[in-house]
């Protein structure tokens, strides 16, 4: 069966689901859920995304994520691969940890439907019995949702990923600790007057368009005129010709390759190398590996294209010369490393 296509267009909603391979478990411990949430701030950081809402389960997560560029796709595949890769190294295992394809149902981001899916995702602890409301549990006695590592806690405590400004106005709060204190207490009322299964699942309506996502399957949750937006614009995507060697649209290249030479060239600058000593430079150059950690922490570009930027033979050198980098950091020029630090990665 083909792919359905996904749809890409500036300050898109989606929520965005995926299971761990064969349903196993995608966080072993503690450990692995904040590098998760380290790798969705660095994702955000090469993107734009911002994040309204998330929860973190044992072998599957949820996002709602709004993307102010057209870039779902390359943030979701820099995402999934960086967390797969680094998951592997920690525990000393290989292959593929995520299941199928993840899932990006598009979200009318405002109104009911917004409210909605937000109440669903924060209340998941509570239909997986994490959290039971008539032992006096509480929705923040979850630590790994966005609600008590986010939206309840003051503006300086949070990741500065998280629109906590938006998900708390759209059901009329202020951000000031009573009111988000209401706002908790009104999420666990929804625990206690709900059955355990159906908590924050919506009322399911025989009359609504089969396509529309119940939020557990579907391609959309909003409104009938959102959905036809949504068609139009599909019908546009699928008319529009297709280049099997285009990668990605103007819109991914304003965090991908546009932002990576930029980052090529100051680092060039701060390692003292013109464009010619670059390339006379063999491919496991110190220099030209650090300047490429840089790139790839903080961009979307793949391996093929910052070996033949930056003259690292092929991909797969560029890979081996950076994991060699990561155990065993050479020492590097001092305007380099300040570039580096700069840049807030630990690379050097």
């Amino acid at each position: 069966m083909p792919r359905s296509i996904r749809l890409e267009f500036p300050r898109a909603f989606y929520h965005v689901m995926a299971r761990g391979n064969r349903r196993e478990a995608i966080f072993a411990d503690d450990d692995d859920r904040r590098f998760f949430l380290k790798a969705i701030g660095e994702a955000c950081g090469m993107t734009g995304w911002r994040v309204h809402g998330w929860v973190l389960m044992g072998n599957h997560y949820h996002l709602l994520i709004e993307t102010p560029e057209a870039n779902l796709v390359a943030g979701m595949q820099w995402l999934q691969n960086t967390y797969t890769r680094r998951f592997n190294v920690r525990h000393r295992l290989w292959g593929r940890l995520f299941g199928d394809r993840y899932k990006a149902v598009l979200v009318e981001g405002a109104g009911t439907y917004y409210e909605t899916l937000l109440d669903y995702l924060h209340l998941n602890p509570v239909r997986a019995g994490l959290v039971t409301p008539g032992r006096g549990e509480s929705v923040l006695d979850y630590a790994w949702s966005s609600v008590a590592g986010g939206h309840a806690l003051p503006p300086r405590r949070r990741p500065p990923w998280l629109a906590t400004d938006t998900a708390l106005a759209a059901f009329g709060c202020a951000d000031t600790a009573a009111v988000r204190r209401r706002w908790v207490q009104r999420l666990d009322l929804r625990a206690q007057a709900e059955e355990r299964e159906r908590c924050g699942v919506p009322e399911a309506d025989p009359q609504q368009d089969a396509r529309r996502s119940d939020l557990r399957r579907g391609w959309y949750w909003g409104s009938q005129a959102f959905a036809e937006k949504m068609l139009h614009l599909g019908e546009k995507v699928l008319n529009r010709r297709r280049v099997p060697s285009a990668r990605a649209s103007g819109e991914q290249q304003a965090h991908g390759e546009v932002q990576s030479r930029r980052l090529c060239c100051a680092g060039m600058t701060a390692a003292g190398l013109s464009t010619t000593e670059l390339a006379a430079l063999p491919g496991s150059n110190p220099r030209k590996v650090a300047i490429a950690r840089v790139v790839w922490e903080q961009t979307t570009v793949g391996l093929p294209w910052m070996a033949t930027e930056l003259h690292l033979r092929s991909a797969a050198n560029a890979s081996q010369q950076m994991r060699r980098h990561r155990q065993k950091p050479p020492r590097l020029p001092k305007e380099l490393r300040h570039w580096i630090a700069a840049q807030s990665i630990n690379v050097a």
